[in-house]
C-alpha cells in the first residue's frame, strides 16, 4: 500500500512539476495556432504548450495506471 501511495504521488508530483515549468516556458511564444475540434475550435495556444500537455498528463496517468496495476502484497512470489 505504501508503495502504491509513494508512486503515485511521485507521478502527481512529476506531472505537476512538468506543467508548473511548462506555463512558465509557454509565456513569450508568439506562434499561437488553434486547434479544430468536431464540435468548435479551441482558443489558440502555443503548439508547444500543446505538446508539453500532452506529455504531463501521460506521465500523470502512467503513473497512476503503474500504482493501481502493482501486484499486492499477498499476490507477489515468495509471500505466504
Amino acid at each position: 500500500m505504501l508503495l502504491r501511495l509513494r508512486l503515485l504521488l511521485s507521478s502527481a508530483v512529476g506531472a505537476s512539476l512538468l506543467l508548473l515549468m511548462l506555463c512558465l516556458g509557454a509565456q513569450n511564444l508568439n506562434d499561437r495556432p488553434s486547434l479544430q475540434l468536431g464540435i468548435g475550435r479551441t482558443a489558440p495556444l502555443p503548439s508547444g504548450f500543446l505538446v508539453g500537455l500532452a506529455l504531463a498528463l501521460g506521465v500523470a496517468c502512467g503513473g497512476s495506471a503503474a500504482a493501481l496495476l502493482l501486484p499486492g502484497r499477498d499476490q507477489l512470489p515468495g509471500s505466504e
